[in-house]
């Protein structure tokens, strides 16, 4: 219970296996009243331990892209989805498309039993967007490259910087709107949007430039005397995966050799992490403050190894609730599994411990109070 109680940084690794998990578990319903308290569930943590830090402001921008692809999803059923079935919401004009285009058609009457599929899917996928959204909420980029093993080291760079564009991109375009309103300009809108554009590339390509630099002021992606031992840990590596590729088809295919199966399966996993063994001799690097992996930890990382354990098994298990019947359209109801899944994902917003106090979010009576007392 100590544990709980210190306010420190959670290992970043904790929340991005719990965000995993809750999309590993939206994978496998169409419900959306379930897709729906996942996402309410990732909410309710997020606005409990984000930082007052740039990478913690992104999880609306995911939110919005959500929609975005809800909307897209939806619109691409009206315009080319098949006809399929009869209880009809809209008509509409529609051109029947040649027979090798597999009966695509444009336009034509939007039915339920072809609208609910695609709200359904695009609302599956955007769930799992904003699962991952909350992880890049919750967890600092920079203390996730401290945490990647040695012989991931460079992949791990290479995905922190990738990871760290969507909480930059959100602080240019707020820092411009604060900018635009200043001088008076509109903040939202076409125009708004196409002024802001340019800036925010700008601003872009000025830090892929500084981050090149820096990079090759300390030496990155140097070769030192140990080429060959490097390039064996690459082999092995690389050797590895096409195994364990290989062998987890095997075991997938009914009519594949045994020998394709599990044993190929097991030399690839055996080879992968020698590989990597060698790969982190060669890789010396040293950690400052490592951060620690404690029972909040755990209890974070099993609750969204529970959500997707949860929701796998009861797909598997054909439990009756996980996937909405469309035709005849019936109104989704919310299985017990689905409520237990949606608790155990909210339970990181208790369990996990506080945040320091130079990365806690200022009080909003404290913010609201300092233009009041500047101007006075």
């Amino acid at each position: 219970m100590a544990e709980m109680r210190e306010r420190r940084w959670l290992h970043p690794g904790a929340w991005w296996l719990w965000a995993l998990g809750l999309a590993a578990g939206a994978s496998r319903t169409t419900n959306p009243l379930v897709l729906l308290l996942l996402i309410a569930a990732a909410a309710v943590v997020v606005q409990a331990r984000k930082p007052d830090a740039p990478w913690g402001r992104s999880f609306a921008m995911f939110v919005r892209l959500g929609v975005i692809v809800i909307v897209v999803r939806v619109l691409v059923q009206v315009v080319l989805g098949t006809p399929l079935g009869s209880t009809v919401l809209v008509e509409l004009p529609g051109i029947t498309l040649p027979g090798w285009l597999a009966g695509l058609r444009l336009g034509g009457d939007i039915a339920a039993e072809s609208l609910l599929p695609a709200v359904y899917d695009g609302l599956r996928l955007a769930t799992i967007l904003i699962c991952i959204g909350a992880a890049n909420s919750l967890a600092s980029p920079t203390r996730l490259l401290k945490s990647v093993p040695a012989a991931l080291y460079e992949l791990g760079v290479s995905v922190v910087v990738a990871l760290t564009f969507t909480p930059q991109l959100v602080a240019d375009v707020d820092r411009l709107q604060a900018s635009r309103r200043l001088r008076g300009r509109a903040t939202s809108g076409p125009r708004a949007i196409a002024g802001a554009a340019v800036p925010v590339l700008e601003g872009a390509l000025e830090r892929s430039i500084t981050l090149a630099a820096a990079m090759d002021s300390r030496g990155y992606g140097r070769r030192g005397t140990t080429v060959a031992r490097q390039r064996a840990s690459s082999g092995l590596l690389l050797g590895g995966l096409v195994a364990a590729v290989i062998g987890t088809y095997g075991l997938l295919a009914a009519d594949a050799p045994v020998v394709l199966g599990l044993p190929m399966l097991v030399v690839g996993v055996a080879t992968a992490a020698a590989g990597a063994v060698l790969a982190g001799r060669n890789s010396v690097r040293t950690r400052y403050r490592p951060d620690p992996w404690r029972s909040p930890e755990w209890l974070v990382t099993g609750a969204g190894v529970a959500v997707a354990l949860m929701l796998t098994a009861a797909d598997w298990a054909g439990m009756d609730g996980l996937h909405t019947p469309v035709d005849p359209p019936t109104w989704p109801t919310l299985p017990l599994v689905g409520l237990l899944a949606a608790l155990a994902a909210a339970t990181p917003a208790l369990t996990a411990p506080g945040l320091p106090p130079s990365a806690a979010p200022a009080p909003r009576t404290a913010r609201d109070a300092r233009p009041a007392a500047v101007a006075a």
